[in-house]
């Protein structure tokens, strides 16, 4: 079985996992990730501004250099950690009955010192419902983190054990964790296929901020700089959006989020935005969004999305925030590619017609936390004939991925980087890109469809009404030895049948319940 990774790639990641997972005692999992999440971004902060501090120190001797002076935190984009809030201090106190008041204060001194902190950082640790006890051990569990060396102090490491959490909570809270957390696999996809290299990206239900790291982390692969990205979110949950922000603060990523927690809906914050990229996982199937109190907005430029449905709200909304060059791709339940209901019809018929519909892409089952349907990727792009790349206007690629994926636990899937890479890939080889090679369809998986076939097809979506059946492989036996072969092993397999069927019978009738 395949090994799970939720995002990193640790030597002691599980066994760290493992051992707070002990000491949850019985809290809930959606309670206990905020204090355990809410201590490693602490840990974070105090490492990183004692790294600092320790730089400062060393340059007192040589020149004018003050290690409590706030200004030389804030010039290093560090974030100033008051005396009380620092993690030695805090550590010391772990096994006091107080440590819960001490963490406490240390948050709102940490809030008030930093602003861009402000209401993001959990402040309820001293509530008598958490064990105190607990709370120090895992303090002292959280302090390994850092190792004391340097290197192992790094944003990078605090970075991807946050993560690793946060996908380790997700699956612990089942359906409901899912809602803060897009399988890393899924957002990998995502970056991969649109290359956010340069530009403003967006995410208007933004989660934990995970498509914000990956795009991050493929800029920083691929060569080019994070600087030449813009990063615009929103998140309407408030326990979520400090998540977020936490997030990205350990990742050290600049990131606009609309400054609190709002419903893109009804307080859209970046109103005016256009982003060149677009990546979301919205809520499926939203049936209480407030459709109705929006039956004139600007956005349903394509048709009125259903008071019951908010799928093709979102997906409108996605469009609306697109620069003229702009490509989003986004998560959506599997029934929106197919949806034969009057209003969404419509809708994807407009859409299709428009020639906004770049790339479907069908995935297995099992992905999610928050469901075990297969979900699909939709990918939009307002200009399909960009200059670099193939003119593909008038033209659809679909592609069938649900036979990919590995199990990595019972019931959860994870797409290989391997397979990350043929599907995107193919999608690049079809854009025209040379390093992608050349395009061609391949029977099971993917068909360059024309707007005429889709429309033969009643404007679906779905990629298994394209792709076709994937060629059989030819085993290399004659028909007529093989239909031999085939014969003889079914009246094999049928007086097997016979027989057992005669000893059930016989069982049964000495029992008393034989004719």
């Amino acid at each position: 079985m395949a090994k799970a990774t939720n995002g990193a790639n640790l030597g002691f990641e599980e066994k760290l996992w493992a051992a707070a997972d002990k000491l949850r005692g019985h809290m809930d999992a959606s309670e206990y990730k905020h204090v355990v999440l809410g201590l490693i971004f602490l840990k974070y902060i105090s490492d990183a501004f004692e790294e600092k501090y320790e730089e400062l120190k060393a340059l007192q001797a040589t020149e004018y250099a003050d290690p409590e002076e706030r200004d030389e935190y804030v010039a290093a984009n560090i974030f100033w950690v008051p005396k009380e809030a620092r993690w030695a201090r805090l550590q010391a106190g772990a096994k006091q009955p107080t440590i819960g008041k001490l963490l406490d204060d240390a948050m709102v001194a940490i809030e008030k010192e930093n602003p861009k902190l402000k209401g993001v950082l959990p402040k309820d640790f001293s509530r008598p419902a958490l064990d105190k006890h607990r709370l120090g051990e895992l303090i002292d569990l959280i302090g390994t983190i850092g190792l004391g060396d340097k290197e192992s102090r790094s944003k990078d490491i605090l970075g991807r054990v946050y993560e690793y959490f946060l996908g380790r909570f997700a699956a612990a809270e089942g359906k409901g964790g899912g809602e803060f957390y897009t399988p890393q696999c899924v957002v990998k996809l995502l970056v991969e296929m649109i290359e956010p290299y340069k530009g403003r990206i967006f995410d208007p239900c933004c989660g934990s901020g995970g498509m914000f790291v990956q795009s991050e982390e493929f800029v920083k692969v691929h060569g080019g700089r994070v600087g030449d990205i813009a990063i615009y979110g929103q998140e309407s949950n408030p326990t979520t959006w400090r998540l977020a922000m936490m997030n990205l603060a350990i990742r050290g990523i600049d990131v606009n989020l609309g400054g609190q927690n709002a419903d893109s809906f009804h307080n859209d914050l970046h109103k005016d935005l256009r982003a060149d990229f677009i990546l979301a996982n919205p809520p499926f199937n939203m049936s209480d969004w407030g459709g109705e109190r929006l039956r004139e907005d600007a956005r349903w430029k394509y048709g009125t999305p259903p008071a019951n449905n908010a799928n093709y709200a979102w997906i409108q909304h996605f469009i609306y925030h697109l620069s003229p060059a702009g490509i989003t791709g986004f998560v959506m339940a599997n029934g929106s590619m197919s949806t034969s209901t009057t209003t969404e019809f419509g809708i994807r018929k407009s859409i299709v017609e428009a020639d906004l519909v770049d790339c479907m892409i069908a995935l297995p089952g099992q992905l999610f936390y928050t469901t075990q349907i297969p979900v699909c990727l939709w990918f939009l792009a307002r200009n399909k004939k960009n200059g670099k790349f193939r003119d593909r206007r008038g033209q659809t690629l679909f592609i069938d991925a649900r036979k990919m994926g590995t199990l990595v636990d019972r019931i959860h899937k994870e797409l290989s980087n391997e397979e990350i890479a043929k599907i995107a890939t193919a999608y690049h080889a079809w854009r025209g890109e040379k390093v992608a090679g050349k395009y061609e369809d391949i029977p099971g998986f993917c068909k360059s469809a024309k707007t005429e076939e889709i429309r033969e097809h009643g404007h679906v979506l779905t990629p298994g009404r394209y792709v076709g059946a994937e060629a059989a492989e030819d085993d290399g036996e004659p028909f007529e030895e093989k239909m031999k072969r085939l014969t003889t092993q079914l009246h094999d397999q049928f007086a097997e049948s016979d027989k057992l069927e005669a000893t059930i019978k016989k069982n049964l009738k000495r029992l008393g319940y034989g004719g």
